[in-house]
């Protein structure tokens, strides 16, 4: 008595389970009439047919190789179960008769594989390209009703929904919900990375604030993911152009910080930056000689740790952190205003807030009328297409161009119409920190410190013979420079024009013999002092809209 052995599969586990049952009747059916015993039964649920990386298929594979001679048949419900590969199919049906003597058995579909049959090779061969035709034609109507959710639609149809958002709703109104918790973190990350943040700290940060996610990739992914500005990527489909496009749900990311982000990271930083609380200044404090000056600590007799800033040059400086750090806080103390100063400050920042928000509505004007002749270009561009008047790659090209011009045009309008109010809430509530500067330094964390005293000095801050010095002071704090270098705290010695190297013959500014790198000064003209300390120091509470 003849022996046989049957596969059977099913694509989606969402289909019904009748399906095998049926599968198994016809082939339950073919074994009786044709007086074939069964051995065993192999059956993938929910395994799609393009590869035969299935789990029971591999296993029915072994059995072959290790019981092929007490096996005469190999039965299928219909060839397109066995596989939709046409190739690789028939290579492998042709194996199985010429190394195991095994024949197919298609049952629903009459057929008998037999190699050495011209009319059964045919016909075998023929089905398998009928499913392969069969499949491609259905991936056609999948990847179009995909592009078609995503670009007319603007649905999210994806498995999962990324870290910051939940998925809500059924069918054709599932959307994305913002979940609020995760939505901060996601804000803070994008805030920090755009305030130079080192990843590593991002990502502790992350995790302390309760993100679970632990791969090394997630803070890149997240700061990529165009889905948090309200945007998603699709790919082309046939003559229909990929980019990004609009989702509707709720965004928490504004597409102005998404934009700045993305061009940030087309040149990240390849030095890793080590912050270190005991050393604030290290990297951005300078020696007399030009090099950012390093920070370590240096263990005494008693066990006792001293940080300390160090040049690379061993006859430069060697300077006690505690030193500098007390030194600081007494030339932020002297920085500070008096309350008739903030005063004058506050009236001549109110006309001046007034006049840029002026400023912005014919801004907006422009950008309008620029976003409208971008869609006007988009469309004759479409058009031309159409008409087949230029080539595919062109097409694209432009297509993207104007896409990305229209989503930042898009981008500065919704930024230049973000409520007024937040500007004056935000000024008012930190001008008062003017008068008390070496206070609001001591509060700020580490990184924060670096940030201020970055933009009080414009990274031009260096340090010799016991004192601080530099070339640049943000105008409004430098009334009292003359106290402070009576204290032999700070040497103001203001910059100019374009000078080559510090003179050596002036008394305020001793140089070193050995020295190899001599300090190169650019004048610049630094922003208003009000908006820079409101911009730079405190937004990260109260960004700038």
């Amino acid at each position: 008595m003849k022996t046989a052995i049957r596969y059977l599969r099913f694509s989606r586990l969402g289909q019904s389970h009748s399906s095998i049952e049926r599968q198994e009747m016809v082939t339950d059916n073919w074994l009786e009439f044709n007086g074939v015993e069964l051995v065993d039964s192999f059956i993938d649920r929910g395994k799609s047919a393009r590869t035969f990386d299935r789990p029971d298929f591999k296993k029915l594979k072994m059995f072959i190789q290790k019981y092929s001679k007490r096996v005469d048949y190999l039965l299928v419900d219909q060839m397109d179960r066995f596989s939709r590969e046409a190739g690789e199919a028939l290579v492998l049906v042709k194996r199985l008769q010429k190394i195991y003597s095994i024949q197919i058995v298609s049952v629903s579909e009459g057929i008998t594989f037999d190699y050495e049959t011209p009319g059964s090779f045919f016909r075998a061969g023929l089905q398998f390209l009928l499913a392969e035709d069969d499949n491609i034609n259905r991936s056609i109507k999948v990847n179009g009703g995909i592009y078609t959710a995503k670009v007319k639609e603007g649905r999210y149809i994806y498995g999962h929904a990324p870290f910051g958002y939940k998925k809500v709703g059924e069918g054709k109104n599932k959307h994305l919900e913002v979940m609020d918790t995760e939505a901060e973190i996601v804000k803070y990350i994008y805030d920090a990375y755009l305030h130079g943040t080192p990843a590593y700290l991002i990502k502790n940060k992350a995790r302390k604030l309760g993100m679970k996610m632990t791969g090394n990739s997630t803070i890149d992914n997240i700061l990529q993911n165009p889905i948090y500005t309200s945007l998603q990527r699709v790919k082309p489909f046939k003559k229909h152009p990929g980019g990004l496009f609009p989702v509707n749900h709720e965004p928490i990311i504004d597409r102005m910080t998404w934009l700045n982000v993305q061009e940030k990271l087309k040149k990240p930083d390849k030095k890793r930056t080590i912050i270190d609380d005991h050393i604030p200044l290290r990297g951005i404090l300078k020696c007399h000689c030009g090099d950012p000056l390093s920070g370590a600590p240096s263990r005494g007799r008693a066990g006792t740790y001293y940080y300390y800033y160090k040049c690379r040059h061993s006859k430069h400086n060697n300077i006690s952190a505690k030193k500098a750090h007390e030194q600081l806080s007494q030339i932020f103390k002297l920085m500070s205003l008096k309350k008739d100063s903030i005063l004058k400050i506050k009236e001549k920042s109110e006309e001046m807030i007034k006049t840029e928000i002026n400023a912005n509505q014919h801004k907006i004007q422009g950008h309008r009328l620029s976003l409208h002749r971008t869609k006007e270009k988009l469309i004759s561009l479409e058009e031309k297409w159409i008409e087949n008047s230029i080539d595919r790659e062109t097409y694209d090209r432009w297509y993207a161009t104007y896409n990305k011009d229209i989503i930042k045009l898009d981008a500065s309008i919704s930024v230049l119409n973000t409520d007024k109010s937040r500007i004056y809430k935000a000024f008012y509530k930190n001008l008062k920190y003017l008068t008390n500067l070496d206070s609001l330094y001591e509060r700020l964390d580490t990184l924060e410190k670096r940030e201020l005293v970055n933009m009080v000095f414009d990274s031009k801050l260096y340090y010799e013979n016991g004192a601080y010095r530099t070339t640049y002071m943000a105008e409004i704090l430098s009334d009292n420079t003359l106290k402070m270098k009576e204290l032999n705290l700070l040497y103001y010695q203001k910059k100019t024009g374009f000078q080559e190297e510090i003179p050596s013959s002036r008394d305020d500014w001793i140089r070193t013999s050995d020295h190899t790198h001599p300090m190169r000064v650019r004048y610049q003209t630094a922003p208003h002092p009000v908006f820079d300390l409101r911009s730079k120091i405190f937004n990260k509470q109260y960004p700038n809209p």
